[in-house]
Formats: C-alpha cells, sequence, structure tokens
C-alpha cells in the first residue's frame, strides 16, 4: 500500500489533534537502532504532510504504527512491538509538533530547553542546567522543527532570516538562530511560559525573600512607587514582577507592554500591547518605545514596561514623572547601580539631546526602588538588594540599600544559606506611604527607629 495514499485517505474529515492525545514519546530517534533510522527515513520522505496536519493525533498515531510495522516487516528488521509504537510516536511528534523537545515541553520540572545543534539538548531544573539524553538525527531535523515554529506564527527561518524570536500556543518563549550565524548547527532556546502564580507567600517559601522584604514590596506595589526590577537572564525578574503587581488595585486601568506576553495580571482592567517585528519585507515593525507613547495616550493609571532594551526607557521614565506613579518595569543588570547606568546609556539611545546630568535628574525624579535579583550558584533566586534612589550627589546618583542579602555560607546539601537584612533608614518617600496609610507598617518592615506599633 502506498504510505502517501494510506496516509492522505480521510484525513480531511478528522478533528483538530487535540483529543486523545498520547504521552509525547520520551526516546528520540536517534537513540532507536540503525534500522528504525530506515524507517524513519522512508517514512518522512513520502508523507504528505498537509494532510497528516489535518488528522487527529490518535488517527495519525494508529496509522504510522501500522506503516512502522509494515516495512520492518518487509525489510525484516528487527525492532520489537515497544521500539516500534516508540519510534510511531517520535515521527508523529515530528509530523506535527516539535520532534524529540516534545517530552521536554510536557515535562513540568523543565523551566527551560537549549538546543545546541543536533547532539546537544541541555535543561534547566530547579536552577541547575542538566544535559539530557534528547538527540535529534542530524542538522536538517533541528532546523525542520525550528520552521515548524516559525511557521506557527507565519514567519520563516532560513539563510535570508536566520534568526527568529516567537512564542508557541502555550506562551513559551522561542529563540532561533541557524547557519551561517551559528557555528554548531541550528540553535533553539525556549523559556518555557508557566501557568503557575507565584505570590509573596510562596517567595518567602522559597527563601526568594524574607517575610520582612516581602511586607516591603508590598507596601511598595500598593502605594505606587515607581520600581524597577534588575536582574540577570533567568534570574526571575518577571516573576518578581507578576508577585508586585498582584498587589495593584483593582479599580485601576493598568497597559502592560511587552515584547512577548508573560505578565499575569488578574485585576480586570489590563489592557495588554505586544511588539512586533518586521515582516518579510522589512516592514510593518511596532517596537515597545511606539507602545509606550500609545500607551500614554490610552489614560492609563500604571504603565508596566516588561523589560526596557532601548530608546523606550525615556519615555518610561517621562510617564513616571508625568502623574502614572506605580508604575513599573525589568532591565538586565547585575547590581542597583549598574541598573541605573544601563537605564542612563537606553536613554541616550532614544537620541535625546540632553547632557548626562539631566538625564539622571530626571531618573532621580522617575524612580522610587530598585530591586536586585539573583540567580545564585545553588540555582535559587533571591532579592540581594532593594534599593532607594535619594537623589544626586554632584553628578552622580545617590542610592540606600533597604535591605540586603547578606550570605553566610554552603549547607551540606549545597544550598546557600544567609540573611535579608534591614538597614532601618528611613525613606524619603514616606510621605506617600503616609498618604496611603502604610508609612508605620513599612518602617516596622525595614525596621526603621521610630515606627509605631
Amino acid at each position: 500500500m502506498g504510505l502517501t495514499r494510506f496516509l492522505g485517505a480521510d484525513a480531511a474529515s478528522a478533528s483538530d489533534g487535540t483529543a486523545g492525545r498520547k504521552a509525547p514519546a520520551t526516546v528520540a530517534p536517534r537513540s532507536q537502532s540503525k534500522s528504525a533510522d530506515l524507517i524513519y527515513d522512508q517514512i518522512l520522505a513520502q508523507i504528505e504532510p498537509a494532510s497528516a496536519v489535518r488528522m487527529a493525533r490518535p488517527e495519525l498515531t494508529a496509522r504510522v504504527e501500522l506503516l512502522v510495522a509494515e516495512i520492518a516487516d518487509q525489510r525484516r528488521l528487527l525492532l520489537n512491538h515497544q521500539e516500534q509504537q516508540t519510534l510511531a510516536a517520535a515521527m508523529v511528534d515530528d509530523m506535527i509538533a516539535l520532534g524529540p523537545l516534545e517530552s521536554l515541553l510536557h515535562d513540568d520540572t523543565v523551566s527551560d530547553i537549549l538546543v545546541n545543534g543536533p547532539r546537544q539538548v541541555y535543561v534547566e531544573r530547579r536552577g541547575k542546567l542538566v544535559l539530557t539524553e534528547v538527540h535529534f538525527r542530524n542538522d536538517l531535523h533541528v532546523l525542520h522543527v525550528a520552521q515548524r515554529i516559525a511557521s506557527l506564527i507565519g514567519r520563516r527561518v532560513d539563510e535570508t532570516s536566520p534568526m527568529l524570536d516567537a512564542r508557541l500556543l502555550d506562551g513559551s518563549r522561542v529563540n532561533v538562530i541557524i547557519p551561517p550565524l551559528s557555528l554548531k548547527g541550528p540553535c533553539i532556546s525556549i523559556r518555557k511560559f508557566t501557568r503557575s502564580f507565584l505570590d509573596f507567600s510562596k517567595l518567602i517559601a522559597f527563601k526568594s525573600v524574607s517575610p520582612e522584604l516581602a511586607r516591603a514590596l508590598e507596601i511598595a506595589s500598593q502605594c505606587r512607587l515607581n520600581i524597577l526590577i534588575s536582574g540577570g537572564t533567568g534570574s526571575g525578574k518577571t516573576t518578581l514582577l507578576n508577585a508586585m503587581s498582584s498587589l495593584i488595585e483593582t479599580g485601576e486601568r493598568v497597559v502592560t507592554i511587552e515584547d512577548t506576553a508573560e505578565l499575569q495580571l488578574r485585576q480586570p482592567h489590563v489592557v495588554p500591547l505586544e511588539t512586533r517585528p518586521a515582516n518579510v519585507e522589512g516592514r510593518g515593525e511596532v517596537t515597545a518605545r511606539d507602545l509606550v507613547r500609545n500607551a500614554l495616550r490610552m489614560r492609563p493609571d500604571r504603565i508596566i514596561v516588561g523589560e526596557v532594551r532601548g530608546g523606550e526607557a525615556f519615555d518610561m521614565m517621562q510617564a513616571m514623572n508625568t502623574g502614572h506613579n506605580g508604575s513599573m518595569s525589568t532591565v538586565h543588570a547585575n547590581s542597583a547601580r549598574d541598573a541605573l547606568a544601563r537605564v542612563e546609556n537606553m536613554v541616550m539611545m532614544a537620541n535625546i539631546n540632553l547632557p548626562s546630568r539631566a538625564i539622571r535628574g530626571q531618573m532621580v525624579s522617575a524612580l522610587d526602588l530598585i530591586v536586585q535579583i539573583e540567580r545564585m550558584r545553588d540555582g535559587a533566586r533571591r532579592v540581594t538588594e532593594l534599593s532607594e534612589v535619594v537623589g544626586m550627589e554632584e553628578d552622580a546618583i545617590a542610592l540606600s540599600n533597604l535591605f540586603t542579602f547578606k550570605f553566610d555560607g554552603q549547607n551540606p546539601d549545597g544550598t546557600l544559606s544567609g540573611s535579608f537584612e534591614a538597614s532601618g533608614i528611613r525613606p524619603r518617600f514616606l510621605l506617600r506611604l503616609e498618604n496611603y496609610g502604610h508609612a508605620s507598617a513599612f518602617l516596622r518592615a525595614i525596621g526603621a527607629k521610630g515606627a509605631e506599633g
């Protein structure tokens, strides 16, 4: 029986393929025998991809299993029933899903998937990178998966467009880079989207913050302080931003701006905006700066920018200085001081002809707090600094640490021990806290003298 005709029969009448889905294959095709590779190549070379995509997954899987058994019998290949089922499931993943990555996408312990060519697939589990046994068959196999990701969002990835930023249907972020830019073959990086919401009680349980630090951050969010969260890649900036944004009053109008939607605001009056890359002709790009400018015309109470990366930093500072108190954003930086330097450089990227002192003056007026978060060598994410932006000292911005994480040592199980130490310094924004009735509670949280109760 012809393979194309076998797969194509009745395909148009099948459902969308989501019902009755089996668990994805846990063994990569490459880990099968050479006999399995022969079957794999023969079937993939002769199927009709359009027909396969239209078929329900259970039906497609059943038909591929029959084909695998037929070819194995014809060629007298030594594959037992379990190996045939595993091979068929892997092939179906390649036809209608993301191939060897499917098992990792369904693994709740995995937060990041990093494909460095066909032979090296890492995942992050509990903050640690681990090399997996998952393999692709060759560079073309990796490229096939990358192109399927691109096709899901109407984009392409090839030699003329060798880089891709995208989002999967479940919200996971994907970056693809292929040769000639990548010298190790096609590389895919996936930051999985998690729907589990971490509030401050969970962050306390994970020892990311202390109860006192958590209370200070809760009050800062409720009292509409302008907050910048700083940290490295994968340090937990978005998780912390989600926790802080959960304290926003339900009556406030919030506009969020992101490259890829990750924020999980639960308030009823939220308007999420997302940037758009240029199309294949190089047109139609909508940048974060475009969206920040547009957000100012939407009568927001707060503006939340998922991450400032360029000239939108200037517009964000302007928004914070023009009545949009309580706005928040994140930035990639290694310390609170570095975060200020990065924001200053990004404001300059906006081609604003202002001297450095004037830019710093605007930053001092705009920002109240900088929260520094770090992924430490034991894999845990911890807030290491809570710094107040105090003012200008000559040409420099003065910071005052309200909380600092003090490292004590390493426990027998490899985890790090330490404590969150409060400085007890009374902040300059105390009057705003008094207007919301939270001044005493904040002073108690930071251990300041004269705190009531």
